[in-house]
């Protein structure tokens, strides 16, 4: 089935995919010119991606069932077409107000496209060569960061704010094209089972998808790898490095770069072993946790000032998290129905903006709490303050690890019990390896 037309479908689709996380990022190195344009506040300004990033997140779950009942295509069709609209919105605006609206499209339309493009592959191609793709999905789109960190950013400085951003709209429009040319759900001739013929069939497999073990798996699994990157990329890296560590803003941005670096080189290994070891997938995911947990400990209880090296080993580990949160799509693949997939998958994509929502806000708590009322970036972000505020994540991902334990427990016990349910290909093989190796560690 990996025929030609399977690789020109999946290279529009991650074409899509590094333009919308390019879209998506866009506000992040917008922030000086934003404050020019519209003179307010930088908590006012802050709306301008925190609301995109809750409706991508509230957004994924009515996407998955939408893309079980009408498809990929339509969905990134609409999604794409959305993301223009909205930097156009942004481009153009006269107020706050406006360009809040217009990023709350952008991230509408961000939050289909993802989703749907893991839904093409699991149609267009078969085998080991699938868990591959899914890592190369997620390291090409991150490269989008790229793509707004410079030329965005370059084109931001010398052309100005609406010329920049109409900029960004025109490349979705390329991507919007190049859907609706060659993109199509699935081969001719396939056969994936009905899709859901009424809403009410569409929630009753959203609920039938929720309650397998293996869903809640990926759910787990993306819940504890991805969320330590987001944080700090989105929210508390740069005040760390910058205002706790004393590193210059400049030098702290390029440090950044490492969590991508991290993930390419670490997505297409994880990816190599996650199709040879299905049986030893959340032993990965547990792995790269631990990683992640001895880099942070490294660092947090440094006496005195952590060094560089430090910092820069804390990054690449949460930068391997990245591409280890996308082992968890590879759950829900093997334990969903194809027809169901995309239900599945928008559950799984909800658990890492979650536990990052979470801590985003609890870690503002605590550093809030530490200062006091203190006046000043320079007391609000102190190196103590962020040791105990950072230590928070601890305690989220260990909440996170436990349910992921018990939800590999339950699907080694569902593993035993369905003989003979007809899901995905590699379900019958999990079955009979988990047989052949007497069901000891077999997830």
């Amino acid at each position: 089935m990996n025929s030609r037309r399977s690789w020109v479908v999946y290279g529009i689709g991650v074409f899509a995919y590094l333009i919308a996380v390019m879209q998506r990022t866009t506000i992040g190195v917008a922030g000086v010119a934003a404050t020019e344009r519209f003179h307010v506040s930088a908590s006012v300004l802050s709306t301008l991606a925190v609301v995109q990033l809750i409706v991508y997140a509230g957004m994924q779950v009515p996407v998955g069932v939408l893309i079980d009942r009408i498809g990929s295509r339509v969905l990134m069709l609409t999604g794409t077409a959305l993301m223009v609209v909205g930097q156009v919105a942004v481009a153009l605006a006269p107020s706050i107000a406006i360009a809040i609206v217009g990023r709350i499209l952008v991230g509408a339309g961000d939050a289909t496209v993802f989703t749907s493009l893991m839904r093409l592959v699991n149609s267009w191609f078969r085998g080991r060569i699938v868990p591959q793709l899914s890592q190369w999905i997620g390291n090409v789109g991150q490269l989008g960061q790229v793509l707004s960190a410079v030329p965005f950013a370059l084109l931001l400085h010398l052309s100005g704010w609406t010329v920049a951003f109409l900029s960004a709209a025109s490349l979705s429009v390329v991507a919007l094209i190049g859907i609706a040319v060659a993109v199509a759900d699935r081969p001719v001739g396939a056969s994936e089972g009905p899709r859901p013929a009424t809403w009410s069939d569409s929630l009753r497999q959203l609920r039938i998808s929720l309650a397998r073990p293996g869903t809640q798996l990926g759910f787990w699994s993306h819940f504890v790898t991805q969320s330590s990157g987001t944080v700090f990329s989105l929210m508390w890296g740069i005040p760390f490095l910058v205002f706790a560590l004393g590193i210059e803003p400049a030098e702290a941005s390029a440090l950044l770069t490492v969590l991508v670096g991290a993930g390419l080189i670490s997505g297409p290994i994880l990816g190599i072993l996650t199709a040879r070891f299905p049986m030893r997938r959340s032993n990965l995911v547990l792995g790269i946790v631990a990683l992640m947990a001895a880099a942070w400990t490294l660092v947090l209880l440094w006496p005195g000032e952590p060094p560089l090296w430090t910092v820069i080993v804390l990054i690449a580990a949460i930068g391997i998290g990245g591409p280890g949160s996308l082992i968890g799509f590879d759950f829900a693949r093997t334990f969903n129905p194809l027809h169901s997939l995309g239900s599945a998958n928008g559950i799984v994509n909800v658990g890492g903006f979650l536990a990052s929502f979470v801590m985003m806000f609890l870690i503002g708590v605590s550093l809030d709490v530490q200062a006091h009322g203190a006046e000043g970036d320079a007391q609000l972000y102190q190196l103590d303050h962020f040791r105990w505020a950072f230590a928070i994540q601890y305690v989220i991902v260990g909440i996170g690890v436990g349910f992921l334990v018990h939800a590999r427990r339950r699907t080694r016990r569902r593993l035993q019990e369905d003989e003979g349910i007809e899901v995905a290909p590699l379900w019958v093989a999990l079955v009979g390896a988990w047989r052949r190796r007497g069901g000891h560690e077999a997830l």
